[in-house]
């Protein structure tokens, strides 16, 4: 059987030491098979973040247990992490586009990480995936000359253009209009069913949990019943 792309078991985080020693994550044990779109709900302050973090590789684990497409992470070396972050995407709420660089030189920068093989041929898969998303006019254009919504999808576009199998989104759709989210949820969905792509984000918005292949709840650092 192909193992999960994640599975976390006894995860508990904090931050902080002494007097400052704040827990936030408590012991959570969860699955995400390969190809699901799992989305991550919760209060501000209840942990879905750090919780995205961590599988992401983007913090160390403290105690319990992550495992992400067979590599476990804690204790793992820098050099683990870095296979592994290679073989991931991230979209945030900020899209941090570099502005002296246009959309698809942007893009490109998601393809860079995976070496001279992929850099071949990037600039007919930035090319694919911006116009996938409805920026095919839009290629050459500076940041500056992009609305929010605009700038949020090249951020999408290249954390796709690599062919990540996890993609971790932390409010993608929050600077978009409803028709932009829907085509960047449903894009996600289909790399779940054509290639196994898993994504696991973080949303507040209904209509993409409706989406979502299944809806976790955080509340106070513990998964809701």
């Amino acid at each position: 059987m192909t193992e999960p792309a994640i599975t976390v078991e006894g995860l508990s985080h904090a931050f902080g030491a002494g007097e400052a020693h704040t827990p936030v994550l408590f012991d959570l044990s969860l699955t995400v098979p390969r190809g699901e779109l799992l989305v991550l709900r919760g209060a501000s302050g209840s942990g879905k973040t750090t919780l995205l973090t961590l599988m992401a590789c983007l913090r160390e684990v403290q105690s319990g247990r992550v495992r992400v497409l067979e590599h476990e992470l804690r204790g793992a070396s820098e050099k683990v992490r870095m296979l592994v972050r290679r073989r991931l995407g991230f979209i945030f709420q900020a899209h941090n586009l570099h502005e002296s660089l246009t959309a698809l030189q942007n893009v490109r920068m998601g393809i860079e990480l995976h070496g001279p093989a992929a850099m071949s041929h990037w600039q007919a898969a930035a090319r694919h995936v911006l116009t996938l998303l409805g920026l095919g006019d839009r290629l050459d254009h500076l940041p500056a000359k992009l609305s929010g919504g605009q700038k949020q999808r090249v951020a999408v576009a290249r954390a796709l253009v690599g062919n990540p199998d996890i993609v971790f989104a932390d409010e993608p759709t929050a600077a978009l209009d409803a028709e932009s989210g829907r085509t960047v949820v449903q894009l996600l969905k289909d790399l779940g069913r054509a290639r196994g792509t898993t994504t696991v984000m973080v949303t507040h918005d209904a209509k993409v949990m409706a989406m979502a292949d299944r809806v976790l709840t955080l509340e106070r650092g513990r998964l809701a019943r």
